[in-house]
């Protein structure tokens, strides 16, 4: 019995513009995960495009960045070195030393971490482990920086932290960023817009036009919750529903 194909992010079109952060919810099956490989280069679509500045993404660009959930730091490797791995693959622009080495300074300054360059991962915390994940990230100047549940294993204080951190960075370097959450509320205090997925496309596109910071605006973010959440709910029930 051969296996059914399913097919996701159907009818998806979404465009993404610099300095502005977006943030993807959707049910487990979704395409949240496939969305940004696709968008990283690192998986074809079976159909559609992607497009970068105007031309058609056709494999990994240096100026595109992905982060993970785990940090995937090389235990062998210091933090600023962990920061650097990466600057001088094939697909990187050729740098010199000392170009590299102001690339890792300047991203270790953008994250808090410049005490802690020489520090083995064993000695991190959870949260300057993800600090250092991220500063990998900017290392490369990315114009697209593409996150997968990046805070989702961090404890409530240091989520909150890296969350300001993200929106600081996002500013600081106007790089066009696609969010992967389960968390609606982290969705709501760090995000332009957010985007709920569901079978056929998307179920939601909504600008969050809440002044920052976000923590104290209980009333108006509440009631862009519900509407999140109900949408949400509409999508989960399209999603598991059995294909006719």
């Amino acid at each position: 019995m051969g296996w059914q194909q399913r097919n996701v992010l159907d009818g998806v079109d979404l465009a993404v513009w610099p300095g502005e952060l977006v943030s993807i919810l959707g049910a487990s099956g979704a395409g949240k995960s496939t969305l940004l490989r696709i968008a990283a280069g690192l998986i074809e679509p079976v159909a559609g495009e992607v497009h970068v500045d105007g031309a058609r993404l056709t494999g990994t660009r240096p100026d595109v960045a992905l982060a993970f959930q785990d940090p995937c730091l090389l235990p062998w490797l210091s933090v600023e070195r962990n920061v650097a791995f990466g600057l001088g693959f094939r697909r990187q622009p050729k740098l010199t030393r000392s170009v590299r080495e102001a690339r890792v300074d300047a991203a270790l300054r953008a994250v808090g971490l410049t005490h802690a360059a020489h520090f083995a991962p064993r000695a991190l915390s959870g949260g300057m482990a993800q600090r250092a994940a991220l500063a990998r990230a900017l290392a490369r100047e990315p114009r697209t920086l593409l996150l997968d549940e990046p805070f989702g294993a961090l404890d409530e204080v240091t989520r909150a932290e890296m969350q300001r951190l993200l929106v600081q960075v996002v500013r600081d370097t106007q790089a066009a960023t696609l969010l992967v959450t389960h968390d609606i509320d982290e969705a709501l205090l760090v995000s332009d817009r957010v985007v709920v997925l569901g079978r056929g496309g998307i179920a939601l596109n909504l600008a969050i036009e809440v002044p920052r910071p976000r923590e104290r605006q209980v009333q108006a973010l509440g009631a862009l919750r519900v509407r999140l959440v109900t949408a949400l709910h509409e999508s989960m029930a399209r999603t598991l529903a059995p294909t006719p």
